[in-house]
């Protein structure tokens, strides 16, 4: 193995640099050369290839987002797109390629493999939803970025006795909103795994409100509704039901852009370092996945169109937390 290339795809993820960074700096050492694929598999495509080298991945690590820049590509689903794409990796003598990303991403990561090309792929996604991992890259700073901006927001939901719905990302994962909520101190998270009762919803809010507290928190998971809708919902009740002034932050694309945390910085290092052994050897078609805080190699197949279950602990904790989730069987 002399020459591999490094994409990143679909949705950025803090963390997704450091990875850059491990992959390139662990292969320089084992003798290869190491090439980055720009703008994801559209880059691919539009053969944007860049060499990297130690100097040009120094202080990355630190860096939000992703510098070699990511895009979902329509084109590459069809299968002259794939076909295209082995030609362009030919050309340029690439023998194996570490495709950083989601479900759609390490989906065209085995379709290149079923084509001949050594590939690896890492989770970086930040739903947290990829079969077989416990933690994809990006996920930490994420949460990190979300309790901040929360612990924002209660002090004007405090200051005006507020009752403020946050919507975070998640569109069929309730990770974020669940988490955030354990951590923050929510009264609410509604996430696409169980069913919505707004009825247990307005229970909460009036028995909190009748308790003399001053704010209230829901956060919701965009795949279950728009905040916007969610806010309906509630102003739909009788008036006089819910006694605080409801308010909705939508907290959108921020949420991806945080400096990475000493725990995505690590995570990234230590999955970049695995997938260029796992080139080194001769492993394709597997994913990097953290099991019991240990790097393992799994195969692509058995993580593409799976989900992550949420953990049955997390579940019982937040509700021992008395945190409303929704009816207590899952859909």
């Amino acid at each position: 193995m002399k020459k591999i290339a490094i994409l990143t795809s679909g949705g950025d993820s803090p963390g997704m640099n450091p990875v850059i960074r491990s992959v390139t700096r662990t292969a320089v050492n084992k003798g290869m050369e190491v090439w980055g694929i720009q703008n994801g598999y559209q880059g691919l495509l539009d053969n944007d290839f860049i060499q990297l080298d130690v100097l040009k991945v120094s202080g990355k690590g630190r860096e939000p987002g992703t510098f070699l820049q990511t895009s979902r590509c329509l084109e590459f689903i069809k299968e002259e797109g794939q076909n295209k794409a082995m030609k362009i990796l030919e050309a340029h003598g690439i023998e194996g390629l570490v495709v950083v990303g989601g479900d759609g991403s390490l989906t065209g990561a085995l379709a290149l493999q079923k084509k001949g090309l050594q590939v690896v792929g890492i989770p970086g996604t930040i739903d947290n939803d990829l079969y077989g991992t416990e933690m994809s890259v990006g996920v930490d700073t994420c949460l990190n970025t979300i309790m901040h901006l929360v612990d924002m927001i209660r002090a004007t939901a405090a200051s005006h006795r507020r009752c403020f719905i946050v919507e975070v990302m998640g569109r069929a994962s309730g990770y974020l909103a669940l988490m955030t909520a354990i951590s923050t101190g929510a009264q609410v998270a509604v996430i696409p795994e169980f069913k919505l009762n707004m009825d247990n919803i307005t229970r909460v809010l009036e028995r909190r409100f009748a308790r003399k507290h001053n704010n209230s928190v829901i956060i919701i998971a965009e795949g279950v509704c728009s905040g916007a809708e969610f806010l309906n919902r509630i102003n739909d009740f009788p008036k006089g039901t819910i006694q605080q002034d409801t308010r909705l932050t939508v907290l959108g694309h921020v949420q991806r852009g945080g400096v990475p945390t000493h725990f995505d910085r690590l995570l990234g290092a230590r999955m970049g370092e695995m997938a260029v052994l796992a080139l080194e050897s001769k492993e394709t078609g597997t994913m990097v996945a953290q099991v019991g805080n240990k790097m393992q190699l799994i195969p692509i197949e058995s993580v593409i169109g799976k989900k992550r279950a949420l953990s049955g602990e997390s579940i019982r904790t937040a509700r021992n937390l008395g945190i409303e989730i929704g009816d207590a069987v899952e859909m």
